[in-house]
């Protein structure tokens, strides 16, 4: 499946993958126009989301993986940074292990790398959280807006316990390219990958960033964005 994709700017291409919920040009607002100046800034609209609109949505991160793959050939695209956040993350991991040569850096934030052990607890509070979403009409007719396929099905997706793929974010030794791994410090869960993902690889490299939690690139995108500067700067 090829991703409804928008594209700013020319250069080195950089692709931003979005949280859940989001579209390419919803999420990551500050760093497109931070990197545009310098970089190809590509922001796809994942599986399910925006414009890319699709019924199946089982396998979830290999299918966005695969489609990811396809869209970057159809843009005539080699190769580029990666940077995901949350769910985006997630599907910037498993395309990094899978297609290993499109991929000249990978950022992620928002992700948590081992299962805790209150990961039951956890899932049962983000559905209720998730529920509540259907109690406010302004909230559904936005995403009715903004989605053109049936968003509900992506929140019906994530209450399963096991939809995410710690068997992913656990090892990421598939991946040669360099790593950077940013967590709020707001988000205990994390900030245990800060310490837990460099003692396992050579090529990651960890960033904190104050004042911020699961959605670090948006609560504090100009920390988010320098970081990210900082580390493409140091990639060969």
């Amino acid at each position: 499946m090829i991703l409804h994709t928008e594209s700013f700017g020319t250069g080195e291409p950089i692709v931003f993958l979005h949280s859940g919920l989001q579209t390419g040009l919803t999420d990551f607002e500050y760093q497109r126009d931070y990197f545009k100046e310098h970089y190809q800034v590509i922001v796809p609209d994942l599986r399910g989301h925006g414009n890319s609109v699709s019924t199946d949505l089982s396998d979830n991160f290999e299918s966005n993986a695969k489609d990811l793959a396809e869209t970057l050939e159809r843009l005539g695209i080699d190769s580029a940074h990666i940077v995901g956040a949350s769910f985006g993350a997630l599907v910037g991991i498993v395309f990094a292990k899978r297609f290993p040569s499109k991929v000249k850096s990978l950022t992620i934030s928002g992700v948590t790398a081992e299962k805790p052990d209150n990961w039951a607890q956890l899932r049962e509070q983000e559905t209720r959280n998730q529920q509540q979403i259907f109690q406010y009409e302004e909230t559904n007719a936005y995403f009715d807006q903004l989605h053109k396929g049936d968003w509900r099905k992506l929140i019906e997706m994530g209450q399963s316990e096991e939809w995410y793929p710690f068997e992913e974010t656990t090892d990421l030794s598939g991946i040669h390219a360099p790593i950077l791994y940013i967590a709020g410090e707001g988000n205990p869960n994390e900030t245990k990958g800060v310490l837990y993902y460099p003692n396992k690889h050579e090529n990651v490299r960890v960033s904190v960033i104050p004042f911020a939690s699961h959605l670090v690139h948006a609560e504090q995108a100009e920390l988010h964005a320098k970081t990210l500067e900082l580390f493409l700067s140091h990639v060969d």
